[in-house]
Formats: C-alpha cells, structure tokens, sequence
C-alpha cells in the first residue's frame, strides 16, 4: 500500500473515531491521541493511525520502517509501552520505539 492511498484512508477513518466531526485527520490532531482512545477505535482504524504516526516518526529520525520481524519488534514495544502508561499520547510511545530500535532500523 503506497503511503499517499494509506494516508487517504485514515484521513478519512480516523477523525469519526477521536470525536471529531467533519475534520480531517492532521498531525497536530493525531498527536494528541492517548494509547487508552486508540485501544477504543476499531482495529483498522487503530492501525492506520499508528502507522501513520510511526512513518512520521521513522521520517523525522532519519530510519525506513521494516516490514520484517524488527517491525514486529517495534509493535511489540508501542504494545508494552501502552499496557504500562495508558495516558501516554501515542505517538510518544511509537517515537521512543524507533528511538530505541534506531540502530537496528535502516537508513533513509
């Protein structure tokens, strides 16, 4: 799935599931998303937002995400994260993720 036909699809998936009426999904609004509201959307829905908050954070540190077993590695750490804190926003357990998987995670 191109990252352009991802974005569409949670742009326009995500904004019903944080309580958002008619606006679209950005970075600013995706951001403030705690690990407990995302457990509460639906699967699909929780997904896409990761993954979109996961490639703006893979972008920014200068890492490609995997799609081999380090990505479930890093899955496996936003999972812990979020059982031990979660009110913690999202995007700052996906972000120390790749800040801790960096090293293991290929170059843009």
């Amino acid at each position: 799935m191109t990252a352009k036909i991802l974005l569409a699809t949670v742009l326009l998936a995500i904004p019903a599931a944080v309580g958002a009426q008619n606006a679209p999904l950005t970075f600013d609004r995706a951001a403030y998303v705690t690990c407990r509201e995302a457990q509460s959307m639906q699967s699909e829905a929780r997904k896409q937002l990761a993954i979109f908050l996961a490639e703006h954070s893979a972008r920014y540190r200068g890492v490609a995400l995997p799609s081999d077993a380090r990505g479930g590695q890093l899955g496996m750490l936003v999972r812990s994260g979020c059982t031990l804190s979660p009110d913690a926003y999202l995007f700052t357990v996906i972000d120390r993720a790749v800040v801790a998987e960096r090293s293991s995670l290929e170059k843009q």
